[in-house]
């Protein structure tokens, strides 16, 4: 194959213009891509969030019912969360990893509800709580 009709990809003249070359003297700051929040240690030794850093979860994110089942999984134990509303998947999958973690057990995410093998009630309202929802037990 010969070379004619094949625009290179390298940046250079060969495109005829550069579109990001009237950015370096616009007077944008510069950034070295490294950068990290820090954060600031106190005599007390807990770590104290600086001015701009990001908050945690907003609180009051909803109410979830936390229910034990045991229909249609041959008498197996399940712990049921639900009740999601303005949450997408990505994060309901996170919120059953650190469910799982703390509980030492399997779960997933069906139906758009998080399934926790066994009666693990009291661990899983833990978590809810620290990730800003509001759990509350529901049914038997």
């Amino acid at each position: 194959m010969s070379r004619s009709g094949k625009v290179s990809t390298g940046g250079g003249d060969d495109l005829g213009q550069n579109p990001f070359g009237a950015l370096s003297g616009a007077g944008l700051p510069q950034n070295s891509g490294s950068q990290k929040p820090e954060t600031l240690k106190s005599g007390t030794g807990e770590a104290v969030r600086p001015t701009g850093a990001t908050n945690p979860p907003p609180k009051h994110r909803g109410r979830l019912d936390i229910k034990r089942a045991t229909a249609g999984r041959g008498g197996k134990t399940v712990t049921l969360v639900t009740g999601f509303v303005g949450i997408g998947l990505p994060e309901k999958e996170q919120l059953a990893k650190k469910m799982r973690a703390a509980c030492g057990c399997g779960g997933t995410v069906k139906d758009g509800n998080i399934e926790i093998q066994g009666d693990q009630r009291d661990k899983i309202a833990a978590i809810l709580s620290d990730a800003g929802f509001r759990p509350v037990f529901a049914g038997g």
